[in-house]
């Protein structure tokens, strides 16, 4: 599929998701936010899923937008330049999501369809394909 990421720079882009996950964790941790608030809003961002019963192409608009470090870094300067810690603790959620989702191999999707990602074919898509079109 055109705009694959392939072999290291895969790897690489994984790595730095989890690097994401592992500075939010401690960012959050000297943030003195409850780790209760933590795990309940941490997976808020796949609400976002909800938009692919009206298409692949909403579908991954949705998911986009909330699983791109845009969002997510714009909440999280808005919060320490306020100050708001409601919009901090937001921020650093979003952003440990993002980075845990990346991590996995879930990249921003296409409007192909879920299973199509910047980072490569998840899923069943991924097993039907062959070897040499996901670039393994």
């Amino acid at each position: 599929m055109s705009g694959e990421t392939v072999g290291t720079v895969r790897l690489i882009l994984r790595l730095e998701g989890l690097c994401v996950l592992i500075a939010a964790l401690l960012a959050y941790s000297t943030l003195d936010f409850s780790w209760g608030t933590f795990a309940w809003f941490f997976f808020t961002p796949d609400l976002s899923l909800f938009g692919y019963f009206a298409g692949s192409r909403i579908g991954a608009i949705a998911y986009n937008t909330a699983h791109s470090h845009i969002g997510a870094l714009l909440c999280l300067v808005a919060g320490f330049y306020l100050p708001a810690p409601t919009l901090q603790c937001a921020g650093v959620i979003w952003c440990a999501h993002i980075g845990f989702d990346r991590a996995l191999g879930y990249g921003l999707k296409y409007a192909t369809g879920f299973g199509f990602t910047h980072l490569g074919v998840i899923g069943k898509f991924a097993n039907a394909m062959p070897v040499a079109s996901r670039g393994d």
